[in-house]
Protein backbone atom coordinates (compact mmCIF):
# COMPACT_ATOMS: atom_id res chain seq x y z
CA UNK A 1 0.00 0.00 0.00
CA UNK A 2 2.84 2.39 0.87
CA UNK A 3 4.61 1.52 -2.41
CA UNK A 4 1.41 2.12 -4.37
CA UNK A 5 0.89 5.49 -2.65
CA UNK A 6 4.49 6.44 -3.43
CA UNK A 7 4.25 5.51 -7.10
CA UNK A 8 0.88 7.23 -7.49
CA UNK A 9 2.42 10.44 -6.20
CA UNK A 10 5.21 10.48 -8.80
CA UNK A 11 4.70 12.99 -11.64
CA UNK A 12 1.09 13.42 -10.53
CA UNK A 13 0.41 16.65 -12.45
CA UNK A 14 1.56 15.11 -15.76
CA UNK A 15 -0.55 11.99 -15.12
CA UNK A 16 -3.65 14.13 -14.52
CA UNK A 17 -2.94 16.07 -17.73
CA UNK A 18 -2.69 12.78 -19.63
CA UNK A 19 -6.05 11.58 -18.27
CA UNK A 20 -7.68 14.90 -19.23
CA UNK A 21 -6.21 14.64 -22.75
CA UNK A 22 -7.52 11.07 -23.16
CA UNK A 23 -10.99 12.20 -22.10
CA UNK A 24 -10.94 15.21 -24.41
CA UNK A 25 -9.67 13.38 -27.51
CA UNK A 26 -11.38 10.02 -26.92
CA UNK A 27 -8.03 8.30 -27.44
CA UNK A 28 -7.65 5.02 -25.58
CA UNK A 29 -4.25 3.90 -24.31
CA UNK A 30 -3.75 0.28 -23.29
CA UNK A 31 -0.83 -0.83 -21.11
CA UNK A 32 0.42 -4.41 -21.47
CA UNK A 33 3.61 -5.76 -19.92
CA UNK A 34 5.41 -2.45 -19.55
CA UNK A 35 4.32 -1.00 -22.92
CA UNK A 36 1.52 1.54 -23.31
CA UNK A 37 -0.12 1.32 -26.75
CA UNK A 38 -2.03 3.65 -28.98
CA UNK A 39 -3.51 2.30 -32.21
CA UNK A 40 -2.34 -0.83 -33.95
CA UNK A 41 -4.71 -0.13 -35.69
CA UNK A 42 -5.91 3.40 -34.81
CA UNK A 43 -9.59 4.41 -35.04
CA UNK A 44 -10.85 4.56 -38.64
CA UNK A 45 -8.04 2.44 -40.06
CA UNK A 46 -8.96 0.37 -43.12
CA UNK A 47 -6.89 -2.26 -44.87
CA UNK A 48 -3.81 -4.22 -43.87
CA UNK A 49 -1.22 -3.03 -41.33
CA UNK A 50 1.78 -1.16 -42.78
CA UNK A 51 5.07 -3.07 -43.05
CA UNK A 52 7.42 -3.27 -40.07
CA UNK A 53 9.90 -1.07 -41.95
CA UNK A 54 7.68 1.98 -41.28
CA UNK A 55 8.52 1.96 -37.56
CA UNK A 56 10.88 4.52 -36.00
CA UNK A 57 12.68 4.44 -32.67
CA UNK A 58 12.43 7.45 -30.37
CA UNK A 59 15.08 7.82 -27.67
CA UNK A 60 16.34 10.19 -24.98
CA UNK A 61 12.85 11.15 -23.89
CA UNK A 62 12.41 13.02 -20.59
CA UNK A 63 10.89 10.40 -18.30
CA UNK A 64 8.08 12.65 -17.08
CA UNK A 65 6.58 13.18 -20.55
CA UNK A 66 3.59 11.20 -21.77
CA UNK A 67 1.49 10.56 -24.89
CA UNK A 68 -0.48 13.82 -24.60
CA UNK A 69 2.76 15.54 -25.69
CA UNK A 70 4.32 12.83 -27.85
CA UNK A 71 1.42 11.59 -29.99
CA UNK A 72 0.37 15.05 -31.30
CA UNK A 73 4.02 15.80 -32.07
CA UNK A 74 4.57 12.61 -34.07
CA UNK A 75 1.16 12.86 -35.73
CA UNK A 76 2.12 16.30 -37.02
CA UNK A 77 4.53 14.79 -39.58
CA UNK A 78 2.48 11.81 -40.80
CA UNK A 79 -0.31 9.38 -40.08
CA UNK A 80 0.40 7.14 -37.10
CA UNK A 81 -0.59 3.50 -37.19
CA UNK A 82 0.73 2.71 -33.71
CA UNK A 83 2.60 4.42 -30.89
CA UNK A 84 4.25 2.47 -28.05
CA UNK A 85 5.71 4.14 -24.97
CA UNK A 86 7.87 1.97 -22.69
CA UNK A 87 6.79 2.38 -19.08
CA UNK A 88 8.51 1.80 -15.73
CA UNK A 89 6.76 0.45 -12.63
CA UNK A 90 6.86 3.91 -11.04
CA UNK A 91 4.61 5.34 -13.77
CA UNK A 92 7.42 7.28 -15.46
CA UNK A 93 8.39 6.36 -19.01
CA UNK A 94 11.64 4.49 -19.59
CA UNK A 95 13.08 7.08 -21.95
CA UNK A 96 12.15 5.53 -25.28
CA UNK A 97 9.20 4.76 -27.54
CA UNK A 98 8.29 3.41 -31.00
CA UNK A 99 6.10 5.08 -33.63
CA UNK A 100 4.83 3.09 -36.59
CA UNK A 101 3.59 5.12 -39.55
CA UNK A 102 1.09 4.41 -42.29
CA UNK A 103 3.75 4.75 -45.00
CA UNK A 104 7.49 4.72 -45.53
CA UNK A 105 7.35 8.38 -46.60
CA UNK A 106 5.72 9.38 -43.29
CA UNK A 107 8.40 7.52 -41.34
CA UNK A 108 11.19 9.19 -43.36
CA UNK A 109 9.59 12.58 -42.73
CA UNK A 110 9.46 11.89 -38.98
CA UNK A 111 13.19 11.12 -38.90
CA UNK A 112 14.11 14.13 -41.04
CA UNK A 113 11.95 16.53 -39.04
CA UNK A 114 12.13 15.31 -35.44
CA UNK A 115 15.61 13.86 -35.01
CA UNK A 116 17.41 16.13 -32.51
CA UNK A 117 14.18 18.02 -31.92
CA UNK A 118 14.35 20.01 -28.69
CA UNK A 119 11.39 18.58 -26.82
CA UNK A 120 12.30 20.97 -24.02
CA UNK A 121 15.35 23.06 -23.26
CA UNK A 122 18.42 20.80 -23.17
CA UNK A 123 16.49 17.67 -24.20
CA UNK A 124 17.14 16.83 -27.88
CA UNK A 125 15.45 13.55 -28.74
CA UNK A 126 16.74 10.81 -31.05
CA UNK A 127 14.54 9.61 -33.91
CA UNK A 128 15.87 6.87 -36.19
CA UNK A 129 14.81 3.66 -37.91
CA UNK A 130 13.73 0.88 -35.56
CA UNK A 131 16.14 -2.06 -35.69
CA UNK A 132 13.31 -4.58 -35.17
CA UNK A 133 15.42 -6.85 -32.99
CA UNK A 134 14.02 -10.35 -32.85
CA UNK A 135 16.83 -12.43 -31.31
CA UNK A 136 17.62 -12.91 -27.63
CA UNK A 137 20.78 -14.29 -26.05
CA UNK A 138 20.33 -16.42 -22.95
CA UNK A 139 23.62 -17.08 -21.18
CA UNK A 140 24.73 -18.74 -17.96
CA UNK A 141 22.94 -22.00 -18.76
CA UNK A 142 24.31 -25.19 -17.16
CA UNK A 143 26.30 -27.54 -19.38
CA UNK A 144 23.88 -30.38 -18.53
CA UNK A 145 20.84 -28.52 -19.90
CA UNK A 146 19.24 -30.27 -22.87
CA UNK A 147 17.49 -28.75 -25.84
CA UNK A 148 14.38 -30.73 -24.90
CA UNK A 149 14.12 -29.20 -21.43
CA UNK A 150 14.97 -25.69 -22.64
CA UNK A 151 12.25 -25.78 -25.29
CA UNK A 152 9.67 -27.08 -22.84
CA UNK A 153 10.39 -24.35 -20.27
CA UNK A 154 10.39 -21.58 -22.88
CA UNK A 155 7.00 -22.69 -24.19
CA UNK A 156 5.60 -22.22 -20.69
CA UNK A 157 6.62 -18.60 -20.33
CA UNK A 158 6.91 -17.06 -23.82
CA UNK A 159 5.03 -16.97 -27.11
CA UNK A 160 5.97 -16.42 -30.73
CA UNK A 161 9.20 -18.46 -30.77
CA UNK A 162 10.55 -19.16 -34.25
CA UNK A 163 13.64 -21.19 -33.34
CA UNK A 164 16.02 -22.08 -30.50
CA UNK A 165 19.68 -23.07 -30.80
CA UNK A 166 22.04 -24.17 -28.02
CA UNK A 167 25.76 -23.36 -28.08
CA UNK A 168 28.76 -24.01 -25.89
CA UNK A 169 29.76 -20.69 -24.36
CA UNK A 170 32.87 -19.31 -26.11
CA UNK A 171 33.95 -17.70 -22.84
CA UNK A 172 33.13 -20.40 -20.28
CA UNK A 173 33.41 -23.95 -21.61
CA UNK A 174 31.40 -25.34 -18.67
CA UNK A 175 28.36 -23.22 -19.58
CA UNK A 176 25.95 -23.09 -22.46
CA UNK A 177 24.15 -20.23 -24.09
CA UNK A 178 21.06 -20.18 -26.28
CA UNK A 179 19.86 -17.98 -29.12
CA UNK A 180 16.09 -17.49 -29.17
CA UNK A 181 14.63 -16.15 -32.38
CA UNK A 182 11.09 -14.75 -32.29
CA UNK A 183 8.59 -14.11 -35.06
CA UNK A 184 8.39 -10.36 -34.37
CA UNK A 185 10.14 -7.66 -32.36
CA UNK A 186 7.18 -7.25 -30.03
CA UNK A 187 7.15 -10.97 -29.20
CA UNK A 188 10.90 -10.83 -28.51
CA UNK A 189 10.57 -7.74 -26.31
CA UNK A 190 7.75 -9.31 -24.28
CA UNK A 191 9.74 -12.54 -23.97
CA UNK A 192 12.80 -10.62 -22.73
CA UNK A 193 10.73 -8.93 -20.04
CA UNK A 194 8.99 -12.19 -19.07
CA UNK A 195 12.23 -14.17 -18.82
CA UNK A 196 13.93 -11.50 -16.71
CA UNK A 197 11.04 -10.76 -14.39
CA UNK A 198 10.06 -14.40 -14.05
CA UNK A 199 13.41 -15.29 -12.46
CA UNK A 200 13.54 -18.45 -14.55
CA UNK A 201 16.31 -20.76 -13.34
CA UNK A 202 18.18 -23.68 -14.85
CA UNK A 203 20.35 -25.03 -12.09
CA UNK A 204 21.66 -22.84 -9.27
CA UNK A 205 22.26 -19.62 -11.20
CA UNK A 206 19.69 -17.24 -12.66
CA UNK A 207 20.17 -17.09 -16.42
CA UNK A 208 21.03 -13.78 -18.09
CA UNK A 209 18.89 -12.47 -20.96
CA UNK A 210 19.78 -9.72 -23.44
CA UNK A 211 19.49 -8.81 -27.10
CA UNK A 212 21.82 -10.83 -29.31
CA UNK A 213 24.87 -8.78 -30.26
CA UNK A 214 25.57 -8.88 -34.05
CA UNK A 215 29.29 -9.60 -33.52
CA UNK A 216 28.56 -12.51 -31.20
CA UNK A 217 25.98 -13.78 -33.69
CA UNK A 218 28.64 -13.95 -36.42
CA UNK A 219 31.02 -15.71 -34.05
CA UNK A 220 28.43 -18.31 -33.10
CA UNK A 221 27.58 -18.95 -36.76
CA UNK A 222 31.17 -20.00 -37.31
CA UNK A 223 30.97 -22.52 -34.47
CA UNK A 224 29.30 -25.89 -34.63
CA UNK A 225 25.85 -25.67 -33.12
CA UNK A 226 24.46 -28.10 -30.57
CA UNK A 227 22.12 -30.78 -31.93
CA UNK A 228 18.45 -30.01 -31.49
CA UNK A 229 15.58 -32.33 -30.65
CA UNK A 230 12.00 -31.57 -31.63
CA UNK A 231 12.91 -28.44 -33.55
CA UNK A 232 15.10 -30.14 -36.18
CA UNK A 233 14.05 -33.69 -36.81
CA UNK A 234 15.32 -36.26 -39.29
CA UNK A 235 18.25 -34.17 -40.44
CA UNK A 236 21.90 -33.78 -39.53
CA UNK A 237 22.04 -30.28 -40.97
CA UNK A 238 22.17 -27.90 -38.01
CA UNK A 239 22.81 -24.62 -39.77
CA UNK A 240 19.16 -23.60 -40.19
CA UNK A 241 16.90 -24.35 -37.21
CA UNK A 242 13.35 -25.16 -38.27
CA UNK A 243 10.26 -23.75 -36.60
CA UNK A 244 8.76 -25.76 -33.75
CA UNK A 245 5.84 -28.03 -34.50
CA UNK A 246 3.83 -28.69 -31.34
CA UNK A 247 4.91 -27.76 -27.80
CA UNK A 248 5.60 -30.54 -25.34
CA UNK A 249 2.73 -31.68 -23.17
CA UNK A 250 2.74 -33.15 -19.69
CA UNK A 251 1.17 -36.31 -21.10
CA UNK A 252 3.93 -37.14 -23.59
CA UNK A 253 6.68 -36.28 -21.11
CA UNK A 254 5.08 -38.58 -18.52
CA UNK A 255 4.70 -41.33 -21.13
CA UNK A 256 8.39 -41.09 -21.90
CA UNK A 257 9.30 -41.13 -18.20
CA UNK A 258 7.04 -44.12 -17.50
CA UNK A 259 8.47 -45.98 -20.49
CA UNK A 260 12.04 -45.51 -19.26
CA UNK A 261 11.11 -46.62 -15.73
CA UNK A 262 9.18 -49.65 -16.98
CA UNK A 263 12.02 -50.73 -19.26
CA UNK A 264 14.45 -50.70 -16.34
CA UNK A 265 12.13 -52.30 -13.79
CA UNK A 266 11.65 -49.10 -11.82
CA UNK A 267 8.38 -48.22 -10.13
CA UNK A 268 6.02 -45.53 -11.43
CA UNK A 269 7.44 -42.11 -10.49
CA UNK A 270 5.58 -39.76 -8.17
CA UNK A 271 5.52 -36.02 -8.94
CA UNK A 272 4.72 -33.52 -6.20
CA UNK A 273 4.31 -29.75 -6.60
CA UNK A 274 3.38 -26.90 -4.30
CA UNK A 275 2.96 -23.18 -5.01
CA UNK A 276 5.19 -21.27 -2.57
CA UNK A 277 5.11 -17.72 -3.90
CA UNK A 278 3.01 -15.46 -6.12
CA UNK A 279 4.43 -12.28 -7.63
CA UNK A 280 2.32 -9.12 -8.13
CA UNK A 281 2.57 -9.66 -11.92
CA UNK A 282 0.94 -13.09 -11.64
CA UNK A 283 4.02 -15.34 -11.82
CA UNK A 284 3.86 -18.32 -9.45
CA UNK A 285 6.87 -20.04 -7.90
CA UNK A 286 6.44 -23.80 -7.48
CA UNK A 287 8.47 -26.23 -5.42
CA UNK A 288 8.58 -29.63 -7.07
CA UNK A 289 9.89 -33.09 -6.25
CA UNK A 290 10.12 -36.25 -8.38
CA UNK A 291 10.43 -39.59 -6.60
CA UNK A 292 10.88 -43.13 -7.95
CA UNK A 293 9.89 -45.39 -5.04
CA UNK A 294 12.71 -47.69 -4.05
CA UNK A 295 14.87 -46.28 -6.82
CA UNK A 296 16.96 -43.20 -7.37
CA UNK A 297 17.38 -40.38 -4.88
CA UNK A 298 14.48 -37.87 -5.15
CA UNK A 299 15.17 -34.77 -7.22
CA UNK A 300 13.64 -31.45 -6.30
CA UNK A 301 13.84 -27.79 -7.18
CA UNK A 302 11.91 -24.61 -7.87
CA UNK A 303 10.42 -23.24 -11.07
CA UNK A 304 8.55 -20.08 -12.01
CA UNK A 305 5.35 -20.42 -14.06
CA UNK A 306 3.97 -17.54 -16.08
CA UNK A 307 0.41 -16.19 -15.82
CA UNK A 308 -2.34 -16.16 -18.41
CA UNK A 309 -1.12 -18.95 -20.66
CA UNK A 310 -3.51 -21.11 -22.62
CA UNK A 311 -3.49 -24.89 -22.44
CA UNK A 312 -1.95 -26.47 -19.38
CA UNK A 313 -2.73 -25.29 -15.86
CA UNK A 314 0.12 -23.94 -13.77
CA UNK A 315 0.44 -27.12 -11.69
CA UNK A 316 0.76 -29.22 -14.86
CA UNK A 317 3.59 -27.00 -16.04
CA UNK A 318 5.41 -27.44 -12.73
CA UNK A 319 4.93 -31.23 -12.97
CA UNK A 320 6.40 -31.16 -16.48
CA UNK A 321 9.53 -29.47 -15.13
CA UNK A 322 9.77 -32.15 -12.42
CA UNK A 323 9.37 -34.92 -15.01
CA UNK A 324 12.01 -33.37 -17.29
CA UNK A 325 14.37 -33.00 -14.34
CA UNK A 326 14.18 -36.67 -13.34
CA UNK A 327 14.42 -37.71 -17.01
CA UNK A 328 17.66 -35.77 -17.23
CA UNK A 329 18.99 -37.49 -14.09
CA UNK A 330 17.94 -40.91 -15.40
CA UNK A 331 19.44 -40.12 -18.78
CA UNK A 332 22.86 -39.55 -17.20
CA UNK A 333 22.81 -42.72 -15.10
CA UNK A 334 21.26 -45.02 -17.73
CA UNK A 335 22.85 -43.75 -20.91
CA UNK A 336 25.74 -46.20 -20.83
CA UNK A 337 23.27 -49.09 -20.38
CA UNK A 338 20.94 -48.09 -23.22
CA UNK A 339 22.28 -48.83 -26.72
CA UNK A 340 18.93 -47.83 -28.20
CA UNK A 341 18.08 -44.93 -25.88
CA UNK A 342 14.74 -43.34 -26.99
CA UNK A 343 15.07 -40.43 -29.41
CA UNK A 344 13.27 -38.06 -27.10
CA UNK A 345 16.02 -38.57 -24.51
CA UNK A 346 19.03 -38.24 -26.79
CA UNK A 347 19.61 -34.62 -25.81
CA UNK A 348 18.86 -35.09 -22.10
Amino acid sequence: LLLQTWTNGINEAAKMALLAWEKETGIKLVQINGQRHYGGPPPGWEGSPPPASTEVYIGRLPQDIYENTLIPLFQSVGRLYEFRLMMAFSGLNRGFAYARYASLQDAQRAIATLHRFQLRQGHAIVVCWSTQKRELLVSGLPASLSQQELEARLHMVTEGIHSVTLHTSPCQKQDKLAVLKYKAHRAAALAKKALIEGNLRFGKEVMRVDWLDPQLKKKLQLCKEEPSSSWVQGSESLAVPRPVALPLSLQNVLECLNMVCWKHCLETPLLMTRCVQVNPNGWQKFWYQAVIPGGHKPVSGFTWVSPDRQGQCKQEKAKMVAALHILRVLGKSLHSQLPAFPKVLKSL
